[in-house]
């Protein structure tokens, strides 16, 4: 009988080892999903990461140095970016072309930089009088633009992700008043993209500026005005000090949205987990992006507001209607110069017109309750 139950024992024992065998087999050759192959689980990816903003710029910059780290962490260090600044290893405004190109494997900034290469991806960015944060994030991942925008870079190599939201933007720093329409005629204003086309509609003259010359050229009047972000960036910049009237709303770029774009074969080379992580990790950063904007803005307005010298007040409602119609002149003859441009901006402005139905029941009506106490 001890016998037979040693027997037992050792069969049993045998039994387990060979289990655990094979689950360490099964740990070590992890397979890929999509591929259904092996993956190495110690393989280090090492990459390479671009920007269009300056060294420690905070949120912009620094989201992304955020957003580099968390994946490290996530991916187990299975995948480790390096961060360049802008000019640190290629020049701002070259970004796009340095991940299409494969130089590097992934960027960060706004798409309406590439608007003299891909003129419809300035809907990516913002459009004058388009959709606040809410609206663009619900019309990317719900409502067909991101698949429209990945058509788009499709023939640049590169695959694109929303990665962060200004939220609505201020309408820009004045040194006179807008009282009407004709203020604006001759007016020297910094101002990008579609924006500054509406503004040369509008008689006035839009100018590029780098954020580092924006003071200068505000404070020795080489410029009328100028539109640079929100409260927290434009109080550090100290525009205040330049110019006295602060406008608003931001109509010219209402949820301004950043952008990552990753190398599409440097993406594929990737495991499945590790495509999964960099997608998931840039729909944290748009949010966390957004919150930072949004949470920082608040009390930098409040101080910009007990400046002495600082007047907040709204655009009148007749200059911001006539701006209303030139954008939809300038988006209309933008159109029909670019096919690209039209279908996105007919995709654009169904989806926007659906959104704005529910958005004047739901928050639009909330907001109104709560100014009518």
């Amino acid at each position: 009988m001890l016998k037979r139950w040693r027997l037992v024992a050792l069969l049993g024992g045998a039994l387990l080892l060979s289990a655990c065998q094979q689950e360490t087999t099964q740990e070590i050759q992890t397979t890929d999903a999509a591929t259904d192959k092996a993956v190495d689980t110690t393989q280090v990816y090492n990459w390479k990461m671009v920007t269009t903003w300056p060294p420690n710029f905070p949120i912009f910059q620094q989201g992304v140095e955020k957003f580099a780290k968390d994946l490290e962490v996530m991916s187990n260090g299975r995948l480790k970016i390096q961060v360049f600044a802008g000019g640190e290893l290629v020049p701002p405004l070259q970004t796009f072309d340095a991940v299409s190109q494969g130089t590097v494997q992934i960027g960060h900034g706004a798409a309406y930089y590439w608007a003299g290469k891909v003129p419809a991806a300035q809907f990516m960015t913002a459009v004058p009088f388009g959709m606040t944060a809410k609206g663009m994030n619900s019309w990317f991942y719900q409502g067909g633009g991101l698949d429209l925008w990945r058509e788009l870079y499709e023939p640049f190599n590169v695959v694109p992700y929303p990665a962060g939201n200004s939220g609505v933007q201020m309408a820009g720093w004045f040194n006179k008043k807008i009282e009407s329409i004709d203020d604006l005629k001759g007016l020297k204003m910094r101002i990008p993209g579609l924006g500054g086309k509406v503004l040369a509609k509008a008689g006035g003259t839009p100018v590029l500026l780098a954020g580092g010359e924006i003071y200068t050229a505000l404070e020795r009047g080489t410029i009328d005005a100028t539109e640079w972000v929100g409260p927290f960036h434009d109080e550090r910049l100290g525009l205040y000090r330049a110019a006295k009237y602060y406008y608003y709303p931001g109509w010219h770029e209402p949820g301004t949205v950043l952008e990552l774009i990753v190398n599409k074969e440097a993406l594929a080379a990737l495991p499945q987990d590790l495509q999964k992580m960099v997608e998931i990790n840039a729909q944290a950063l748009n949010q966390w992006m957004y919150s930072e904007f949004e949470g920082l803005n608040i009390k930098s307005l409040r101080e910009l507001m007990a400046k002495p010298n600082v007047e907040v007040m709204p655009l009148p409602e007749t200059v911001l209607a006539e701006l209303r119609r030139l954008t939809k002149v300038t988006l209309t003859e933008e159109a029909e110069k670019d096919p690209k441009f039209k279908k996105i901006y007919e995709a654009f402005a169904a989806f926007q017109a659906d959104h704005q139905a529910w958005t004047d029941i739901s928050d639009g009506a909330y907001y109104d309750l709560l100014k009518a106490e």
